[in-house]
């Protein structure tokens, strides 16, 4: 009688440290790892090229790792995922697959696809076992007292601590290397790195020098930050010409570490125990918390992620349709220096600092009123960390159309946020070269004292009081 496998499906988590399916799969017997790689659905989803370029670099390093505990990687591209299951139907025909094992992801079409696949297996009497490995807490065990879902960012972290309290979630170990299956004859597979090669050439600028891959290096990126910056987090991570926020969520993205990981290592002084002390140690667990607050608000309100507002009332807004202002904010052409210095940041990198992503996130919904979710698809389109949860979550919380969001009359004034988390305009000055000649207090708003100034520089697309004063006439008339 031949071997039955365990079948590893890796999705958004690519590593073998603290992978609840890898980990559960291993103990259950042999064991093959697959990976499916959809480049028209990536496309449907808006998946940015840096970001896939990044998943295929960390693809040929979870190769290598797993290739370390003789755990072969089976690679198959298959463009859409509605064909999946089908290829699940021939997969189990060629190789003797017990049950498959992944981990739980939250998107509505991921949710319908791995459906599909279960029950595809289950008419074969396989499983498909699913664990939640994204999130710190499985979704849907965040109850109020009514046992409904959470609206509000403060009651539902409250409930989180409290459930910390008690222990931490514990991380998975490294699974003992099998032995090496002789027997196995794996079925045709793509190259991985043929594919990374190949996608590279559609990429203008190679980021593997900013953004490198692998488990080792993530982690070494995580306990740097914990030693040397989480002191002066709560208050650095404001500024974005210093390096004061952990810029680990690319790795987390795609799960080159774990969020469990990301609590360990926070708490790592108190020996694991749930023990707050310092305003910098809670601003960060708050910032993971944020993460967990949108993955669970994607579940629990899937409307969110098929384009509609969280807040049902503001449906009826009347979005300005705008393409040459929309096109001179993609670009970062507005004239408003710290909003195009965030834009040409992320263009440039595939990054963008998070205090000047909710300045251009505000500027666009509410200076332009041009539709938020236009801006959701371009951070998509061109950041490497690009989450549904978190991206949506946080344009519709400066649109104003969100869970737990700002109030429409609460807009940004992006000059003052720029003169306050900006002073000596160093951010500024790195992505517009073009206002070097300008001192620290005019690079904010180049053109208030001198309109005729002559410089490379557009003048500013919009007037920020009089478009402040439209956005809220405009909710104020249509919240229904």
């Amino acid at each position: 009688m031949s071997t039955a496998y365990q079948l590893v499906w890796f999705r958004q988590d690519l590593r073998i440290r603290d992978h609840a399916a890898l980990w559960h799969a291993t103990q259950a017997g042999p064991t093959i790892a697959l990976v499916i790689l959809s480049p028209e659905q990536g496309q449907l989803h808006d998946d940015a090229p840096i970001k896939i370029d990044f998943y295929l670099r960390q693809l040929q390093s979870l190769k290598d790792q797993l290739a370390s505990l003789n755990i072969p990687l089976l690679v198959h591209s298959i463009s859409l995922w509605k064909d999946i299951p089908e290829y699940f139907a021939t997969l189990i025909q060629q190789l003797p697959i017990q049950h498959v094992y992944a981990n739980v992801e939250l998107g509505v079409n991921e949710l319908k696809r791995d459906q599909a696949v279960q029950k595809l297996l289950n008419q074969q009497d396989k499983e498909l076992v699913l664990f939640h490995d994204r999130t710190l807490f499985p979704v849907g065990s965040i109850r109020n007292q009514s046992n409904l879902p959470y609206q509000v960012f403060g009651a539902f972290k409250k409930t989180c601590y409290q459930r910390l309290q008690p222990a931490l979630p514990q991380c998975y170990p490294i699974p003992a290397p099998q032995q090496a299956l002789t027997d196995l004859k794996l079925i045709s597979s793509t190259d991985s790195k043929s594919l990374q090669l190949e996608y590279q050439k559609h990429i203008q600028h190679p980021h593997d020098h900013e953004w490198q891959v692998g488990e080792a290096y993530a982690l070494q990126q995580l306990d740097q930050f914990i030693e040397e910056q989480l002191s002066d987090y709560k208050i650095a991570r404001d500024f974005p010409a210093r390096a004061g926020t952990s810029q680990l969520s690319a790795y987390l993205n795609i799960g080159i570490i774990s969020i469990r990981q990301c609590l360990q290592a926070l708490f790592r002084a108190q020996q694991g125990h749930f023990d707050i002390q310092s305003d910098a140690q809670q601003s960060w667990l708050d910032e993971l918390l944020w993460r967990e607050f949108y993955q669970h608000i994607l579940f629990d309100f899937p409307r969110v992620s098929r384009h509609l507002p969280f807040k049902q009332s503001t449906q009826n807004i009347p979005w300005r349709d705008d393409p040459v202002a929309l096109q001179q904010w993609q670009q970062g052409q507005t004239g408003i220096p710290i909003v195009d210095a965030g834009m040409r940041q992320m263009l440039a990198t595939g990054w963008m600092h998070n205090r000047v992503r909710m300045i251009c996130a505000m500027f666009l919904s509410k200076n332009l009123l041009i539709d938020w979710r236009k801006g959701e698809q371009w951070f998509m389109q061109h950041l490497i960390d690009g989450d549904l949860a978190a991206n949506n979550g946080g344009w519709q919380w400066c649109a104003s159309t969100g869970t737990d969001s700002a109030p429409y009359f609460r807009i940004f004034n992006p000059v003052s946020q720029s003169q306050k988390f900006d002073p000596e305009g160093e951010y500024i000055l790195k992505w517009l070269p073009e206002l070097a000649q300008l001192d620290k207090k005019t690079i904010h708003e180049p053109y208030a004292k001198k309109h005729s100034l002559a410089l490379d520089y557009p003048h500013p697309i919009v007037d920020l009081k009089l478009s402040r004063a439209r956005a809220i006439e405009v909710f104020k008339a249509h919240l229904s």
